[in-house]
């Protein structure tokens, strides 16, 4: 029998959370930094296991870097180690070798990059041959991931010829591109984005002071529960109204799901109303992490839904858009993929299982989502909890403080 927590929800939550650093700052910082020459720490590095991946990388003596889980890492080690020089190989776990990383293996290899496919054409793991790369102009499409673009922009001020990006369609998670814009303009470095063209001309980075704020991404979570708990009050500390981070939009979104955010001087304070819309409407093409939040509290809320732009959850750590189908369904609730990139629950149920355990995965976002699912539920059980390392480490642990009763089964 594999390892799972059985959970059971407290009557009602008042309580004070430190939320983890953010995980996708923590790791463009980590790049930056390595790029500016910077030896001044960040403060405040995400703990979890994809910042860890890649702080290992930097530390290594070896020219094989193993990164695991981490699709931030693979992406982002891939386009900065070609620039680099030397010899490397960069590989990753089973599902890591599935993930497709040929749009931006390509687009390096247009700018001048020697990179090998080691086993499955256009998957990992790769042989890098590191070079001074030549940059230019591509074409890339804007549905592809975010993080192909990213690791693209933060490496092309050290091109000779910089780089111009045409990006064609819609983009997918444009609040990353842009964080990641930010984050360089803040080591000196600009990009100009105009129309759908981003470009970088050849510049250097400057070492800077960096503090990582805390994940917005994994306040989710908490406005799920407290959305879910009536008469809740939670204080998440670390997080800002101006803060870069696309997932910030939480706040905005669960206000349609009874849940109002005071912002402090140091956090929020996220509070219980009554208030609930009939039906769940939205786009995700600016937030496709939070979409596994927002599926389990409607289904749990009992709020139909229709959700759009979620197409790159199909390629994620697993193909979240199936995971979400087949766990609901154990507890009752019938989804449905009308086509690539929608997700729908039109209120149809069916009889839920009489024990249900939830699987994973490998996918910390489908833990956390469904976690808060022992309050609607009596209790629910979570198989392999120990997924939430990729980005919450302590997440078991604040449920606990919070109030929540976890028994360990083997």
């Amino acid at each position: 029998m594999q390892f799972q927590y059985k959970i059971y929800s407290p009557e009602t939550i008042k309580t004070t959370i430190q939320l983890p650093a953010s995980k996708s700052i923590s790791n463009r910082a980590l790049i930056l930094n390595a790029l500016s020459l910077s030896s001044a720490p960040i403060e405040n590095l995400s703990d979890c296991d994809d910042t860890k991946v890649l702080i290992d990388a930097f530390n290594s003596d070896s020219n094989i870097f193993d990164i695991k889980a981490a699709g931030t890492a693979m992406r982002f080690l891939t386009a900065f180690l070609a620039g680099m020089e030397g010899e490397w190989i960069i590989k990753g776990t089973e599902r890591m070798h599935q993930r497709p990383i040929h749009p931006l293996v390509e687009t390096l290899s247009a700018l001048g990059a020697d990179i090998e496919y080691l086993e499955k054409e256009g998957f990992p793991p790769l042989k890098i041959k590191g070079k001074k790369l030549k940059g230019g102009e591509v074409y890339l499409s804007g549905n592809i991931s975010s993080q192909f673009i990213s690791a693209l922009l933060m490496v092309a001020p050290l091109m000779e010829k910089g780089l111009i990006m045409h990006i064609e369609k819609e983009v997918v998670s444009k609040p990353y591109i842009d964080l990641t814009m930010g984050m360089m303009s803040q080591c000196g470095v600009h990009a100009k984005w105009e129309g759908n063209s981003i470009s970088v001309k050849p510049q250097r980075y400057k070492a800077v002071d960096m503090v990582v704020e805390s994940d917005w991404t994994a306040a989710s979570y908490w406005y799920e529960i407290v959305s879910l708990l009536p008469g809740s009050e939670i204080k998440l500390i670390g997080v800002s109204k101006e803060s870069m981070q696309g997932d910030s939009n939480v706040a905005n979104l669960f206000n349609d799901l009874g849940v109002t955010t005071e912002y402090t001087s140091d956090g929020i304070i996220i509070r219980s109303q009554k208030k609930k819309t009939k039906k769940f409407f939205h786009n995700f093409i600016n937030e496709p992490d939070l979409a596994q939040t927002f599926a389990a509290t409607c289904c749990f809320k009992n709020v139909p839904f229709l959700f759009s732009g979620i197409q790159s959850l199909k390629i994620k750590e697993t193909d979240r858009v199936q995971a979400l189908i087949n766990e609901l369904k154990k507890l009752g609730y019938i989804l449905i993929e009308n086509e690539i990139g929608m997700l729908e629950w039109d209120g149809e149920r069916c009889t839920p299982e009489k024990e249900p355990a939830i699987d994973t995965y490998d996918d910390h976002r489908m833990a956390m989502s469904f976690a808060p699912g022992a309050i609607t539920n009596q209790s629910i059980i979570i198989n392999n909890p120990d997924v939430v390392y990729k980005s919450y480490p302590k997440f078991w642990e604040d449920l606990k403080h919070a109030g929540f009763v976890i028994e360990e089964r083997k």
